[in-house]
């Protein structure tokens, strides 16, 4: 069995109070396997981004616990909780998230800047050309293409080494060549350079890109897919939304 990067036990989110309460997260257990491409699927509120935020320490659990590397998030201070996501956890955002007057180079290593810490040399040339940046080091985010940009952003999310890197909806704002481009770098990241992501998306073909795909309706894991092809996962996403219509 391999090491559980993050994960939940009995999840629970619920937003608001007595009649207007919205339960996000239905006492979810779950592990995100190191090593491993993990897609997250599910209708519209189905509770799939809260969870990657919980995950991610980006958001409160109302209950039950979010360990990330076996360390439980509720017991860190907001310091520690900091220096954790900024150390452990990478992120890939669908709107780049890019400092404009920052070169493509400047990007990539601005968490490390801001860490204090200088970047594995070795390490930081082998994203670069894992992700093709290499002749656009000294661009600025203006310069580049949707796609350039978001392998920037790709390439800062591996810079650190982080423990797991979580991708919510990385292709939303992509044409769909520069999305398999994307794809295919994040599924290079972990076969070869032994990341570990947990990507949430609304698309099969994105999906079709994981190793393993869960699938989310109404704050509760309701199935998964091993090794999925992108139109299983499509009628598995249509019969989802049939259930959750009726």
């Amino acid at each position: 069995m391999p090491a559980i990067a993050a994960g939940t036990v009995e999840a629970r989110k619920v937003y608001g109070e007595g009649d207007t309460a919205v339960v996000a997260l239905d006492d979810v257990t779950v592990g995100f396997p190191a090593g491993r491409f993990t897609a997250i699927m599910g209708p519209s509120g189905s509770g799939k981004s809260t969870l990657m935020h919980c995950t991610a320490g980006l958001d409160d659990l109302t209950s039950g616990k979010v360990l990330i590397e076996g360390v439980d998030l509720s017991t860190l201070s907001e310091r520690q909780l900091t220096r954790l996501r900024r150390d452990r956890v990478g992120f890939v955002f669908q709107a780049f998230n890019l400092v404009p007057t920052l070169t493509a180079l400047e990007n990539i290593t601005l968490p490390l800047a801001l860490a204090g810490r200088d970047p594995d040399r070795r390490w930081l040339d082998y994203v670069i050309d894992t992700v093709d940046l290499r002749p656009r080091l000294d661009h600025r985010p203006a310069q580049l293409s949707g796609g350039q940009q978001q392998r920037v952003a790709v390439a800062r999310a591996l810079a650190s080494r982080p423990a797991i890197i979580f991708a919510d909806e990385p292709t939303g704002n992509l044409d769909s060549h520069s999305s398999a481009e994307i794809l295919s770098f994040m599924r290079r990241a972990v076969d070869e350079l032994d990341q570990t992501i947990v990507m949430v998306t609304h698309d099969p073909g994105a999906a079709s890109f994981a190793h393993h795909v869960l699938f989310l309706a109404d704050g509760r894991i309701v199935g998964e897919m091993p090794s999925p092809d992108a139109d299983a996962v499509l009628d598995r996403i249509k019969g989802l939304d049939r259930a959750d219509r009726r």
